[in-house]
């Protein structure tokens, strides 16, 4: 007889789509309303006031039925024309994505890398900034957090810098990683433009993009020589049937989702979701720092406070880390993410965004730790004590 334990509830602890609360499913599951009358429109008029204060901001927001990479593509073509030049601040692989994006509509890219393993540098970006006597740069283009390789960067600092080189650039922020789950003030720390996806952080199902839109990038509408019919800002701002935000039917049974997963972080407090996510971010962090060993794992962000509080990237050493993530899955029902671009074969990442709590981290850190010790792989210390003790400290503030 082969042995499996693989026979409860599967967890998916990647990094989005994340887990799903079955409050936001049991919202999804119902029948196709009217689209043009009743109940649909005051739902969606609802999601339109609310989704502001999730990035803090007063702009606009415009929803595109699509990933975040569509969202991409609506930032762009609302605020940028062909020859356009954009300053990409690079951190992984996220915002130079978008920066090719962009280059494939005729904008021209340049590209400023962060330090290796550590977040944008802000004096790095203010000497560009300044060198750029001509002001040829219309936008600068980063991700607050950055998926693969799981860094963090100062989007506060970051627009200082861009005001103390007394640079015009509209600052873009991808937040598709960090939204909902780290500390963002989009009008307070200057953002001109966000962007997010529904699946990680707001804990709905792929298929919702974001841009939230300050008064800046709309008058960089204006006179943007990119826009195209089914993204155009303008159409969907415009006065009408309320479908006309979506250049047609609405994502119906998402914007149910979505309701429910906004009264779930209004619920809560936003404050406060950012807080769970720092102490879970946390207790991951002290389990890989226990762990650690020659030629074992490490956390591939060395600072502790570039560390995203979403996912966490963490280097295998001589570990295999597909074979430990096969062995997660196969023999727990814990999936694991991949190492994305240069960390292929030598990474693995834990998602923790949206929708989860001690018992699903502590869960996944054990049995993390069981597939290394089946391995034989080194490890300096169990990462289980350390994250439960960090827990432990958490709950003992709570009052717990």
């Amino acid at each position: 007889m082969e042995l499996s334990l693989n026979a409860g509830r599967e967890l998916v602890a990647i990094p989005g789509p994340s887990v799903v609360p079955d409050r936001v499913l049991s919202a999804m599951h119902r029948a196709m309303p009217n689209i043009y009358e009743g109940e649909l429109v005051d739902l969606s008029n609802e999601v339109f006031e609310r989704l502001p204060g999730i990035a803090r901001t007063t702009g606009r927001v415009f929803v595109t039925i699509s990933n975040g990479h569509g969202a991409w593509e609506m930032a762009i073509s609302n605020t940028l024309s062909r020859g356009d030049r954009v300053l990409v601040l690079e951190s992984g692989r996220f915002a130079v994505a978008w920066g090719e994006m962009a280059a494939f509509s005729g904008v021209q890219v340049d590209v400023l890398e962060a330090p290796e393993r550590g977040p944008v540098d802000p004096a790095a970006v203010e000497a560009w900034l300044r060198a750029d006597t001509a002001r040829s740069i219309t936008a600068v283009f980063v991700a607050h957090v950055d998926t693969g390789t799981s860094v963090r960067n100062d989007i506060a600092a970051i627009r200082r810098a861009m005001d103390a080189a007394e640079h015009p650039a509209l600052l873009m922020v991808d937040c598709i990683a960090s939204m909902a789950c780290e500390e963002y003030e989009m009008d307070a720390w200057g953002v001109d433009l966000t962007v997010a996806g529904s699946q990680k952080g707001l804990m709905v199902p792929p298929g919702l993009g974001f841009v939230w839109a300050g008064p800046r990038a709309l008058t960089a509408h204006e006179s943007a020589g990119l826009r195209t019919g089914y993204w155009d800002w303008t159409a969907r701002a415009q006065d009408g049937p309320h479908y006309l935000r979506y250049c047609g039917t609405p994502p119906i049974s998402h914007l149910y989702g979505l309701r429910e997963a906004l009264s779930m972080l209004e619920e809560e407090g936003l404050e406060a979701v950012w807080a769970r996510h720092a102490v879970l971010a946390n207790v991951i962090h002290a389990a890989v720092e226990a762990w650690a060993a020659p030629g074992g794992l490490e956390l591939n962000i060395p600072d502790p406070a570039a560390r995203s509080h979403a996912v966490t990237t963490i280097l295998a050493g001589t570990v295999d880390p597909d074979r430990l993530r096969a062995t997660c899955q196969q023999q727990a029902g814990l999936t694991l993410g991949v190492g994305l671009g240069p960390f292929e074969g030598r990474a693995f990442r834990i998602g923790h965004m949206g929708h989860l709590n001690p018992p699903m981290v502590l869960g996944t850190l054990g049995t993390i730790e069981a597939a290394l010790l089946a391995a034989g792989a080194p490890m300096s210390g169990s990462g289980v004590a350390a994250a439960a003790a960090t827990a432990g400290r958490a709950f003992a503030t709570a009052g717990g």
